[in-house]
């Protein structure tokens, strides 16, 4: 059922390009620590190469993805078939935090679309994918976007959301810090 892979595979790829949502799991290295298991949309994750990925990263009630890569760079992104043939793909890398001004920053943010309250774009190098049947993984339509978070950000408005970054964004919920921690 599962098969491996080195990389992104073409069929894999196209997988990747045809879904709507994906999820992103991070963990801290303390057993102790709470695992983060995210859900991501918004026409933000981009495949750069068989190796490397990258999605945009809008503002959040946390920031425990880059809390955890910054501690200890292991994320795992799941993609899911709902619609079509069951499939279930999962991409296994080293990932890191772009920040607005990092030398990085410029060209990859011409990937996305303009959006309010971005944060950060989270990279990663990616060392195994994987396959899985998704048998189990439910039917399910896609009927759009949310509007609520580009909402919130207009409203707040760039100085809000940087603000509020500062309050919510710069430790993760067992207090490891994020590249927020140092922004000034």
């Amino acid at each position: 059922m599962a098969k491996f892979y080195a990389s992104i595979t073409p069929a894999i790829r196209a997988f990747i390009e045809e879904q709507h949502i994906f999820f992103v799991a991070t963990a801290p290295l303390s057993a102790e620590g709470h695992i983060n298991l995210s859900p991501k949309g918004m026409d933000t994750f981009r495949v750069l190469s068989e190796h490397q990925i990258a999605y945009l990263d809008v503002t959040g009630s946390g920031n425990e993805t880059a809390a955890h890569i910054t501690e200890n760079g292991r994320i795992t992104i799941m993609f899911c078939a709902f619609k079509g043939d069951p499939n279930i793909v999962r991409l296994y890398g080293q990932g890191r935090a772009i920040l607005p001004g990092d030398p990085e920053w410029d060209d990859l943010i011409k990937l996305y679309p303009p959006l309010p309250g971005i944060r950060q774009i989270i990279t990663s190098t990616i060392d195994k994918t994987q396959t899985s049947c998704g048998y189990a993984v439910p039917f399910m339509d896609y009927a759009g976007e949310r509007e609520t978070l580009i909402k919130w950000a207009e409203h707040k408005g760039e100085e809000g959301v940087a603000q509020y970054q500062q309050e919510k964004n710069i430790a993760s919920l067992d207090g490891l810090p994020t590249p927020f921690s140092t922004k000034s």
